[in-house]
This record gives structure tokens, sequence and C-alpha cells, in this order.
């Protein structure tokens, strides 16, 4: 991240932090102990207060995150700034819960470390259904990458405990999976206020068993779970290893079916790539249906930085969305991240924003794209995964076994490198710009159909992107 001058906004300062951040750490350590820090940093630039929801929390930022905090801030600002931690006002604490673990290993389960946390959450225990008000069905955009997901989520909404049920949501990190969940539980609490939903990450379930276990109080566990209308659950991909956990997520999976009550799930993998999760719970994640989101086409990024420019109460020009939008291809987050470096660079240089001054701001980002994917390293890659030829991607033999693999590779040129389709073409043995449109098409239309497909794309561009 390159420095930038400081004239005013030390907000901005923080949110530049955030985005590093949000970068470097696992989605649900940012979310537990990064995303509800309250900080303020002084006018003068003199002291960073870092407001924290508790004693246990500031004690774990402290040891964790104090000193990465304190270098981001020297970084962006272009000089040191002493950190402060502070416990914020009550009324600022956050609700969510730390999850700090050991194991057990008798019981194969992990062990709730802090009876702080313990105490917060027993005296806490009134039921909430912990949604995001902000993420609806109004709020995404809506492009190819989603539409077949927010279909079925609206289904969902509107028809609770009918059709496709469970549904399973999977795709990689930051392209809305949980916005979606978030949105299924929206609409059915404006629909039916006293529905019960409850929207949990997979490790806060782990959580639940491991105090019902040590306190006996399966009971409660059974009650709050097994009475629900709708269980929204995040990243079912940290159930594995976890025996006793697995088994009261089948009985209360179950119990939940039997009643007629609906359960949507997201995940990093389609069902059947989970590992280390019993068999009879995948069959069941299979039984439903299974739903991919995929990383957001041109039109959906240049339409997610318009509105989310808008939202900050900024004005982004159209052609500077098609710049930003054909540099950061990979999730929304980093499209998130991204347009606020662009904002931030744009408030601390007094600049309007344009394509220069996004060339500026992002200069980092754009300098590791520059290096990083050709179409030969494309090719390379998809035969040595096929097992054919290099050469062969430039042949004019057809057979089944090599003509895939070539429109698989034309596919991800189309994808991940900034070549026209005449280049691309030129590029596999001279052929025509409308065989690379047919094959890219055939296969964007083909990954949303076929499990096996998406991912193998999904392994490629991944072995690709380093």
């Amino acid at each position: 991240m390159s420095e930038v001058s400081v004239s005013g906004h030390t907000d901005d300062l923080w949110q530049l932090c955030v985005d590093h951040l949000a970068q470097e750490l696992p989605e649900q350590q940012f979310n537990t102990w990064i995303r509800p820090l309250v900080v303020v940093i002084a006018a003068d630039l003199s002291k960073a207060t870092v407001q924290v929801g508790n004693r246990f929390k500031l004690d774990w930022v402290r040891a964790q995150y104090a000193a990465r905090i304190a270098a981001l801030l020297e970084l962006v600002s272009g000089q040191r700034i002493p950190i402060e931690l502070a416990l914020a006002p009550r009324e600022a604490a956050t609700r969510s819960e730390p999850l700090v673990r050991k194991f057990d290993s008798a019981a194969g389960i992990p062990e709730q470390a802090s009876t702080v946390a313990a105490a917060e959450d027993a005296a806490g225990s009134a039921f909430k259904n912990r949604l995001n008000s902000a993420l609806t069905f109004d709020t995404l955009i809506e492009g190819t990458a989603n539409r077949m997901g927010r279909a079925a989520a609206l289904h969902v909404a509107s028809s609770l405990g009918q059709l496709y049920n469970p549904l399973f949501i999977y795709g990689g990190v930051g392209l809305g999976k949980t916005h979606l969940m978030h949105a299924i539980g929206n609409k059915l609490m404006a629909d039916n206020p006293s529905a019960k939903v409850l929207y949990i990450h997979a490790e806060q379930f782990v959580s639940d068993v491991v105090k019902a276990y040590q306190r006996k109080t399966f009971d409660e566990f059974k009650e709050r779970y097994h009475s629900l209308d709708l269980l929204l659950i995040d990243d079912v991909q940290f159930l594995a290893n976890k025996d006793r956990t697995q088994e009261e997520f089948f009985n209360a999976f179950e119990a939940l079916l039997t009643k007629k009550s609906h359960i949507v799930m997201t995940s990093d993998t389609y069902p059947k790539g989970l590992t280390d999760i019993h068999e009879r719970l995948v069959s069941r994640f299979d039984s439903g249906l299974t739903v991919a989101i995929e990383p957001p086409e041109l039109e959906m990024r240049v339409a997610i930085l318009i509105r989310k420019a808008d939202v900050e109460g900024a004005v982004m020009p159209e052609e500077v969305a098609f710049f930003v939008a054909k540099n950061v291809r990979s999730n929304v987050r980093e499209l998130e991240g991204a347009l606020r470096k662009i904002l931030a660079y744009s408030r601390f240089n007094h600049k309007e924003i344009s394509i220069q001054l996004a060339r500026e701001a992002l200069r980092d980002l754009l300098s590791i794209q520059n290096r990083q994917i050709s179409v030969e390293n494309i090719q390379k890659t998809v035969a040595d995964y096929y097992k054919i030829k290099v050469a062969d991607m430039y042949s004019k033999k057809r057979p089944a076994s090599i003509a895939r693999p070539r429109q698989i590779a034309m596919y991800l040129a189309k994808e991940l490198t900034q070549k026209s389709l005449p280049e691309i073409g030129e590029l596999f043995g001279g052929r025509d710009h409308t065989t690379v449109l047919h094959a890219v098409r055939k296969m964007a239309a083909e990954r949303q159909l076929m499990t096996e497909l998406n991912q193998q794309l999904h392994v490629l561009e991944q072995t690709l992107k380093g």
C-alpha cells in the first residue's frame, strides 16, 4: 500500500487500515475482531483511540492485532500514530461474542476458554435473530453471477418450508453468499414478524454445542435450534472434524425438516466437495437445491462500484468504474476495497475522481495484476490439468478430449486477461473471434449447470491467481 498525504478525513485513515486487514485476515476473524472496532483518530494525528466492547476483547485485540494496526496506521498516514485501547461505552458494545478455543482431546470438540464471554452470553440469552438489516434483496446487485442464487433465495423467503429445502449456496470468498442469506431472513421477517429466524456462522454453532456440553443444557440448546422457522448457517465447512457438533447439527437438521422449517447454508465448495463431514450430513446437504455464486461479470462489477460509491456520497464516473472493474475481477470485497482507496485518495489529495486518479490510488494492485496472468500461462496450466499437450491448444484437432480443454482455456483467457477476442483467437492457432466467443459463452452457461465443471474451473482459477 502506498503512502498518502493527509489533509483531513482522519476516519478514512482507519478505513484504509480496515481494507488492508480485510485482505489479510480470514473472514470470520475479520468480522469478529476488526469490523466491530470503533477507532477515533485525533485531528493532529497525535493519538488513535481503539474502542473495544469488553475487557476480554480488549486484551485479545491488544495481544493479537494492536501492533499490526499501529503499523498500518503509520503506513497510510506517513507518520507514527500512538494507539491507545479503551473500553467502548456499554451501549456501543457489539453483540458478537469471541470464540477462543482449546481442544478437548477426549471429546474431539473445542472448549470455550473465556468465562467472561460465557457470562456475557448467559446474560444476553434472549432470542436474537442476528440479521443485518442492511443486507436485503434491494441492496443486492443482480447479475449473471448470482441470478440463479437470488431467484432461489427469493423463492425460499416467499415459500418457507416448501421447495429448495435445504438451500445450499456455495462459492468463493466475498461473492455475496452471506448477503443472500441475510436477504432471505430480512424478507421473511418483513412479511412475518413473528417468525423465528436465526443467522449464525458455523463456528457459533460449534460454540453453542460446546457450552451445552459443558453445562449439560442440551434441552435448552434443542429448544433454541429445533423450534426455528428458518435457520441460516454460514460456512458449514467449519463443522469439519467436529463429530459431536456434526451429530447435533444432524439432529437439528432432521427436526427442522420434519416441522417444515427451512434451512439455508453456505460453503466454499459444493456438498460432495466437503471434507471430514459425515456422509449422512453431506447427503442431507445435497438433497435440496445447490446453487453456485460466481465472481461478478464486468457489467455487474461496474454496477456494484457505481451503487456503492453513491452510498458513500460520491459520484463514480462510468469510465472510471469500467477501468476499476476491468482490473479488479475476483470478488465484491476487493471491489469495495479498491473503491475506498480511490475515495480516500481523492479526499486526501483534493482531486476529482478520474481514471488517472484511480490509476494512482491502485498502483500497487495494478502492478501486481500486470505481472500476473498471460494466455500462454493459461494454456500451459489447462493442458497440464487435462493431461494434453500445449501444442494441442493451437492445433486443428477436434476430438472432445482436446476441444473441451481448448474451449476452457479460451474462456479463462477472456475472464482473466485483458486480451480481446481476436487477440485470444490469434494465440489459439489463428482462430476466428467468433470461435472464441462461442467457447466463452458455452463454458459460462455450462458452468452454471454442471457442478463438476464449475469446480474444475474454480481450481484452475485459483491455480492461475496463485
